[in-house]
């Protein structure tokens, strides 16, 4: 289940107005109408994008007297985040261990290096006499 509400979430905000949408609520609670004021799109639009929002559990509608207040929902963002840093993790292990083996094959060539530079100042002395 939790795959299948991670698939819904990043198909949710694979669109820049549900993500707009979704940093608006994030600032305050708002209607539909309410945040229709913000695009140049009808209330209709808007509707349609909070219902996918409201599908994938990143936003909920309450009933407040006449008013039907949209809000974000934190519970899919926590599984959105826990996913997210399980492989931020994994992938910064990966460059800590190639930075470890970078280091190790960098360490030889030093030493050739300078071994390098001294027999070439060896010659260029050898030139001058």
């Amino acid at each position: 289940m939790a795959v299948d509400q991670l698939s819904r979430a990043f198909v949710a905000l694979a669109d820049p107005t549900r993500r707009d949408i979704v940093a608006r609520l994030s600032v305050r609670d708002a209607t539909v109408g309410e945040l229709a004021e913000s695009y140049a799109m009808s209330m209709q639009a808007v509707s349609k994008h909070l219902k996918v929002l409201e599908e994938a559990g990143l936003v909920s509608r309450s009933r407040d007297a006449q008013r039907r207040p949209c809000h974000l929902e934190p519970q899919v963002f926590d599984l959105m985040t826990s996913w997210i840093e399980r492989y931020r993790r994994q992938a910064e292990e990966r460059f800590r261990r190639l930075d470890a083996v970078l280091a190790t094959m960098d360490e030889p060539d030093r030493g050739e290096s300078e071994q390098s530079n001294h027999d070439q100042d060896q010659e260029d002395q050898g030139d001058l006499s």
